[in-house]
């Protein structure tokens, strides 16, 4: 049986609010079902310091996805069609490839992309605290949620890790397919925002127990979108907040139309965007080299997904 099947019965998870009948067969813009559609549950050591810490993450890789980017770096299980074979997977079943990983991992749970499986991931957390087990709950999405959905979560995730992709509606729909992206994420943001405040509580390994981080992705060719990105939040949430400005992004295939996402970015534009960041009052967050794009690269295809 399905967690909340009354939300797949008619689902409006995120701002999208479909209304299809997930019970029935997968549908809707995310073309997901009623179970846990996994990609991938794998130990990963690519996020922030204070996230996979020395030994890595245990991340929950869900398939499929509420937006459609154009540059999606995680393509292969992102696509609605479904490039890599996901898993159909009961609540039971994820929890328990899960506790198999994590003794390899710091004691955390990451879970990706997963907006339009929110219910499965207060199952999840549930089901995991019932067997004893009390790792640290990082929420990594793409920041096009519902504050009512993430309402579900409030008291099962510790760290929020929401992408602010864009400040820009109309480019918003251009690169990733989808309305009212700026005030969407806006909102969830705050939500977010409200749960947990803009402290980032660290444990003694300098390891994150609570908090928020906001993540932005620099595009080549888009430098000026990221600086509007960090003036909005600025402007809408707060200078406090921690903010990760990440330089991984590599060409995951020939794009159309949009010349400057087919190379990886130049050091001068993401310059500008720390620049950016600094001159705005921001003092809490990380940057990445340049040489990131190449270290970061997933390959779901394989047993191993990340090198």
């Amino acid at each position: 049986m399905s967690p909340y099947p009354s939300y797949n019965r008619s689902c409006r998870l995120c701002p999208h609010t479909c209304g299809v009948n997930r019970s029935v067969a997968p549908a809707g813009r995310c073309g997901s079902g009623a179970s846990c559609t996994v990609a991938s549950v794998c130990r990963h050591r690519g996020e922030e310091p204070v996230i996979s810490g020395q030994r890595g993450i245990c991340n929950v890789f869900f398939a499929r996805c509420n937006m459609q980017c154009i540059y999606c770096q995680n393509h292969e299980i992102s696509r609605n069609t479904g490039a890599v074979p996901a898993r159909e997977m009961s609540v039971e079943e994820t929890a328990e490839e899960i506790m198999r990983v994590l003794p390899s991992c710091e004691n955390r749970v990451g879970f990706v992309s997963p907006s339009h499986h929110a219910p499965c991931v207060a199952a999840i957390v549930d089901c995991i605290r019932r067997r004893g087990a009390r790792p640290v709950f990082v929420y990594n999405s793409n920041g096009y949620e519902r504050p009512e959905t993430l309402r579900l979560l409030e008291g099962k995730v510790d760290v929020y890790l929401p992408d602010f992709k864009y400040a820009d509606e109309a480019l918003a729909r251009r690169l990733s397919g989808v309305a009212g992206y700026p005030r969407a994420a806006l909102d969830a943001i705050g939500e977010m925002y409200r749960q947990k405040g803009s402290p980032l509580w660290l444990d003694d390994a300098g390891l994150a127990e609570s908090g928020l981080i906001i993540r932005h992705l620099v595009l080549p060719g888009f430098a000026e979108q990221s600086v509007e990105v960090l003036r909005t939040i600025a402007r809408e949430l707060s200078v406090s907040v921690h903010v990760s400005l990440m330089s991984q992004y590599f060409p995951p295939f020939p794009v159309e139309g949009f010349p400057s996402l087919n190379r990886t970015l130049y050091a001068e534009e993401y310059a500008r965007v720390v620049e950016a960041f600094h001159e705005l009052g921001f003092s809490r967050g990380w940057t990445q080299d340049l040489e990131s794009s190449q270290r970061f690269r997933p390959h779901f295809h394989l047993p191993v997904s990340f090198g």
